[in-house]
């Protein structure tokens, strides 16, 4: 498998995203959109984007897992963020910086939503991930 990440001079540079990544070969892994809730179903830090968004990314980390993948072979991912602010944006970078250390930052796009799937969830993140296979 080879994978290419593509910011052209001609396009503004992105901070902790990649404009394009180019796959060939391998296994993709598309995951579902992940919510701030616990192996149990309960939703974890109600009110507070932080620890949904710590939460969001630890399902990631799992699902990922469940399908022999982890955060370095993510191409793309999709995040949707309820009430979507400046600070909102800055709460989930932060987050994702840390537990996308070391890697070359994925495709990525960023979308404020009027609401998720229930009232106290305030983020959700979707992923894809390429594989080798």
């Amino acid at each position: 498998m080879s994978r290419q990440h593509h910011d052209p001079e001609t396009l503004v540079r992105p901070r902790g995203y990649t404009h394009t990544v180019a796959v060939r070969g391998g296994t993709t892994v598309h995951v579902s959109g992940q919510v701030a809730f616990d192996a149990q179903g309960r939703v974890v830090g109600e009110g507070d984007l932080r620890a949904q968004t710590e939460q969001v990314f630890t399902n990631l980390r799992l699902a990922l897992a469940a399908a022999g993948a982890g955060f370095q072979h993510l191409v793309k991912t999709t995040v949707f963020v309820v009430g979507l602010s400046p600070e909102a944006r800055d709460i989930v970078a932060e987050v994702r910086a840390r537990h996308l250390f070391g890697i070359t930052p994925p495709a990525s796009t960023m979308v404020g939503v009027t609401a998720l799937v229930r009232p106290e969830l305030l983020i959700e993140i979707e992923a894809l991930a390429v594989v080798d296979g």
